[in-house]
């Protein structure tokens, strides 16, 4: 409901008030590095109610005032750093609780191609979404980049959009505020913020795309097909012409409009098989027709990658202990990545079996001696004279013998099944509910 200005009226510093506590649960949930102030949500929870008592006392007076950010950059998997803005935990309490004020009266309102941090919506969907219209016959991509988005938000801007729908001044004070609170540098510099909203905060997710939005509607009036998922953004049109024609006005509206920048080294016009969407890629050159949805070439050497770090030849614990720890992420990473279509299914046997080989090689260097290896293949029913053949005729690396013929026997793939290794292609045939029947092409001994 609104009233005859179009304001909410459940837009009100009282509504935040309300929501407080139930902000401080969500906020412990996601737990998280201590903000500038050094607080720990643990000691927040100690004198909570005194806490959110001084909370209520300031921000209905009018006169709470957020502290600083602490920033910290992470490695893109692009390449490049993106900061995250780390609020004070109070602070984070705050931007919780005014997010779930505001989000019930704007999620409603969004547009239904726009599935970053929302409700019911995920990576997942957002592929799904494209698929949909690369198999259409949309097979042309227009990449659209915003370059360092979250930090180039114009605040005047944005505090416009959001006087339209907020009536109580101090709710927007408080927002304005906490946009404009400063940021500890990771050198230790503290720097005035002018524009931006850093990533990192409860708030910055629906601030973003409350900011997007606006796009999103002139994507509509022109009848463009899109998927957006945050500051990611594909338009699908059906010429390499038509895309063209998009990217230019696009680049001109996102630029004179929204005053945010256009990558142009990044955007692009070209088929979808020739980009990366969120982790994948989709291909449409196969042999029935279809379209595939597939892991792009970034995601496969992040994997590979991370499998690497996770399986040193130094591993000073038991083989048990690194499975239990590698099983965590590939449970996770299939959880987002088991939308793949069958075809893809190979590149997960392809990452199991490379990685048995890893831990084949961590079993054998942790064995040391070849006389000690011969001795454990053998227990684990290897054929002596195949174990020795293998092991002294010439001179062979810890990682050579990974992929020998004893080794394989010794610690077959039944061996790992029974260590209680997950297995990302046996686990995606369980999420899709049917058995894949193997493709006929050589695979590496796994």
């Amino acid at each position: 409901m609104k009233d005859k200005e179009g304001k909410a009226p459940s837009a009100t510093m009282e509504r935040v008030v309300e929501r407080l506590y139930k902000a401080f649960v969500k906020v412990a949930q996601n737990d998280g590095a201590p903000g500038p102030d050094g607080q720990t949500v643990e000691d927040v929870k100690k004198s909570l109610s005194k806490v959110i008592r001084e909370l209520e006392r300031k921000l209905v007076a009018g006169t709470y005032q957020p502290g600083e950010i602490r920033r910290k950059n992470i490695p893109k998997a692009g390449g490049g750093e993106r900061g995250l803005g780390i609020p004070n935990v109070v602070d984070r309490i705050v931007q919780e609780a005014v997010r779930q004020t505001l989000e019930p009266l704007y999620e409603p309102e969004f547009h239904g191609s726009s599935h970053g941090f929302r409700p019911g919506r995920s990576c997942q969907t957002a592929i799904r979404e494209a698929h949909q219209y690369v198999s259409e016959g949309y097979d042309w991509v227009v990449d659209i980049d915003l370059e360092k988005f979250f930090d180039r938000v114009n605040h005047q801007r944005l505090m416009a959009v959001l006087g339209r729908k907020i009536g109580d001044d101090r709710l927007l004070k408080v927002i304005h505020r906490m946009l404009k609170s400063e940021v500890v540098m990771p050198e230790g510099v503290v720097v005035r913020t002018e524009e931006g909203v850093p990533q990192g905060g409860p708030l910055s997710p629906l601030l973003s795309n409350i900011v997007l939005d606006e796009l999103d509607r002139e994507l509509e009036r022109r009848d463009l097909r899109f998927v957006r998922y945050a500051d990611d953004c594909n338009v699908f049109v059906r010429s390499e012409r038509a895309g063209k024609r998009v990217m230019t006005s696009l680049k001109s509206f996102i630029e004179r409009r929204l005053r945010l920048k256009v990558n142009e080294g990044k955007s692009a016009v070209a088929r979808p098989r020739e980009r990366h969407f969120l982790g994948f890629r989709l291909e449409d050159e196969t042999p029935d027709g279809e379209v595939d949805i597939r892991l792009s070439k970034r995601t496969c050497e992040r994997i590979e990658a991370r499998l690497r770090e996770m399986t040193p030849r130094n591993w000073g614990r038991s083989i048990k202990a690194c499975v239990e720890k590698l099983n965590t992420y590939l449970q996770g990473w299939l959880g987002f990545f088991s939308i793949v279509s069958e075809r893809e299914v190979s590149k997960l046997g392809s990452l199991d079996a490379h990685l048995r080989r890893r831990l084949r090689a961590m079993h054998l260097k942790q064995w040391k001696r070849k006389e000690t290896m011969r001795k454990r293949l053998e227990r684990l029913g290897v054929r002596g004279k195949t174990a020795r053949k293998v092991l002294y005729e010439g001179r062979k690396s810890i990682w050579a013998l990974s992929i020998s013929s004893a080794a394989h026997v010794g610690l077959s793939n039944r061996y790992f099944t029974e260590l209680g290794l997950y297995s990302l292609k046996e686990n995606w045939s369980r999420k899709q509910g049917s058995v894949v029947v193997p493709t006929q092409m050589a695979l590496p001994l796994g």
